[in-house]
């Protein structure tokens, strides 16, 4: 009865951007996060490496393996998933579940695992999906290579993991196909659709 209680007092909204390592989930956040400072925008934890360029608490927090097992024992994270068979990544409960108790709008990037659990935990009516697709797997290919090299392994972990995601794109209640070269488009699209969904909220 606890989490029943607890779902009924979410008065915002929450839109996942969901879709593979590639797809540009990203970006078009910062696009929308440029426009819509007001908005919430959590940030995910993960026990991977930094890459070049990223600083911690930008597009994740990153913590060792054994702070991430720490947490997941405290019952921190609302979900969480080990991705590429190896790093840890998950989405701290406090972040999703105050904004919405506030009524905010919160706008986050998840992979299909994060979608599927986060989904059961938060109501329909509080939850907007939006699924990022890509031309094809050799698109997907070249935007993953061409974000810093990785072993022939790891990309093949990673194409493998993008085409079971890309199989349940249709799971997610929108579609927008990010097209290389277009990520305009694809933002004016995601944020069509939220602006024509928060009108619910007001």
């Amino acid at each position: 009865m606890e989490n029943q209680e607890q779902k009924s007092e979410y008065t915002g909204k929450l839109f996942l951007i969901v879709g593979p390592s590639g797809s540009g989930k990203g970006t078009v956040i910062e696009r929308i996060k440029g426009k819509y400072s007001g908005f919430a925008y959590p940030v995910s934890y993960t026990t991977r490496e930094m890459r070049n360029g990223e600083e911690e608490g930008g597009s994740y927090h990153y913590v060792s393996k054994e702070k991430f097992e720490k947490m997941i024992k405290e019952g921190e994270f609302l979900e969480y998933a080990v991705v590429h068979s190896d790093n840890y990544y998950g989405t701290s409960k406090k972040d999703i579940t105050e904004p919405l108790k506030r009524g905010a709008v919160v706008v986050r990037e998840v992979d299909i695992q994060g979608f599927n659990s986060i989904r059961n935990l938060v109501p329909k009516k509080n939850l907007v999906s939006i699924f990022m697709k890509v031309s094809d797997m050799e698109d997907l290919k070249g935007r993953i290579l061409r974000r810093g090299k990785i072993s022939d392994e790891e990309l093949e972990k990673r194409l493998d993991s993008a085409k079971k995601e890309m199989a349940q794109a249709g799971e997610c209640n929108y579609q927008v196909e990010n097209k290389w070269g277009e990520i305009g488009d694809s933002v004016y699209h995601v944020e069509k659709i939220i602006l024509a969904e928060i009108k619910s909220l007001y």
